[in-house]
């Protein structure tokens, strides 16, 4: 994901998919969370079959959205993230697929 300064690798556990990040530039978003955080677990992502509904959904029951619209994201999905402060500290993700 050049757009992103990472590299990805998936993983699946039956129904759950696993996905590392590895950072390929010192200006990775990914360098953020590993110098103030280290390793460990950056987001949870869950599969939309309509991620704009979605969005929606979450904003309207009070979610901050960090992105309004969502964007290409790696495995051809469309993806978009609620800020940590909404959900728990956990920085949260929704993904579906692009046609």
């Amino acid at each position: 994901m050049e757009s992103q300064k990472v590299r990805t690798a998936f993983f699946a556990a039956g129904d759950v998919h696993i996905e590392l990040l590895e950072p390929t530039s010192d200006e990775s978003p990914i360098i953020r969370f590993l110098e103030k955080s280290g390793p460990g677990i950056h987001h949870i992502a869950f599969a939309a079959d309509d991620i704009t509904g979605q969005l929606a959904l979450a904003k309207d029951q009070g979610a901050r959205l960090i992105h309004e619209v969502p964007f290409d994201g790696a495995a051809g999905k469309l993806v978009a993230f609620l800020q940590r402060k909404s959900t728990f500290g956990i920085l949260t993700e929704f993904c579906q697929p692009s046609h």
